[in-house]
């Protein structure tokens, strides 16, 4: 067995698609090739590691696609699509990685899992829909979609219309976090809880997926907490978390403990929709497993794990 240090390394959506692209398979591998060549020093190092990732840009795309279509294939549930950005996403990742591992001749081996993650269907999320999924839509679509669909919309801040609104429970359990921990214990770097995974729920002894999106950084953090990961590290688009973000007194933070990370997470510096389920994710990870998180870009990783970067949350 493998005794070396496990990391779960959190990507976001937009590290292999980027939200203004068209989408194209193209642009897609595009993205992939370019975090695999990223990740290269961090692969050459003696880790265990297991790579998570968003899917936000993806399962866009596709809900459109399902509503474009819908008068000529029956569209799927959302948890079927997540199956499916879960499958394009990890090979196309997948494949970007094994291609980086032949050029720069490191000798590990990639497996993507199907992943699975158990909500409670008591979870007030149900009641509360809060996470936007899909296309934008004008006030008369809305008016049109509701006489035939049990949705609920929610009107953009920014002003770019409405959109879907849909249940985004905490993740209680990954499912196959016992055979992914046998896989990197043998030394598989494998790719899963993609998108935040497949949301499922039990019900007299029957697995049913939901109408739901989980957050990737809190499945992520889940995760790592079932597989007793030493550190779990997130990757945003920005270097650091702030408080003051964009504003003249900006701050950068660089070393947080846990009490100050709670602090300023529930004085609310960090965004709800960006940074604040990233605080929290690691906010959860350090209470339950006493090991540290990091924040930070994907350029700044290997400046992180050597403490000369990023944002450290420890106990």
């Amino acid at each position: 067995m493998d005794n070396s240090d496990l990391i779960v390394i959190a990507l976001g959506g937009n590290a292999l698609l980027d939200a203004k692209s068209k989408g194209t398979i193209e642009e897609r591998e595009s993205a992939a090739a370019l975090t695999a060549e990223q990740l290269v020093e961090f692969f050459k190092a003696d880790y265990r590691v297991v790579l998570t990732h968003g899917n936000g840009p993806q399962v866009g795309n596709l809900l459109i696609q399902n509503e474009e279509a819908a008068h000529k294939v029956p569209p799927m549930p959302l948890d079927v699509c997540v199956a499916e950005t879960q499958g394009e996403i990890g090979y196309i990742l997948q494949k970007a990685l094994k291609n980086s591992f032949v050029k720069n001749n490191i000798q590990k081996t990639v497996i993507t899992i199907l992943t699975e993650v158990l909500v409670d269907e008591c979870d007030p999320a149900f009641s509360i829909l809060s996470k936007p999924v899909g296309p934008y839509y004008t006030y008369e679509q809305v008016v049109e979609i509701i006489k035939t669909k049990d949705w609920k919309f929610k009107e953009d801040p920014g002003g770019r219309g409405y959109r879907r609104v849909v249940a985004s429970p905490k993740p209680v359990k990954i499912l196959q976090a016992a055979s992914i921990s046998n896989l990197v214990d043998n030394g598989y770097i494998v790719i899963a809880v993609g998108g935040g995974g497949i949301p499922v729920w039990l019900k007299k002894d029957e697995f049913r997926g939901m109408e739901a999106v989980i957050d990737k950084d809190l499945a992520s953090a889940r995760l790592a907490i079932d597989l007793k990961a030493q550190k779990l590290i997130i990757l945003t688009n920005v270097d650091n978390c702030y408080i003051n973000f964009k504003k003249p007194n900006q701050i950068a933070l660089t070393d947080l403990n846990l009490d100050e990370a709670q602090t300023y997470y529930e004085q609310g510096h960090f965004s709800a929709g960006s940074m604040g389920p990233k605080v929290q994710a690691a906010i959860e990870f350090v209470m339950e497993t006493g090991n540290s998180a990091i924040i930070t870009s994907i350029e700044k990783l290997q400046l992180a794990l050597q403490g000369k970067a990023g944002t450290i949350i420890h106990a």
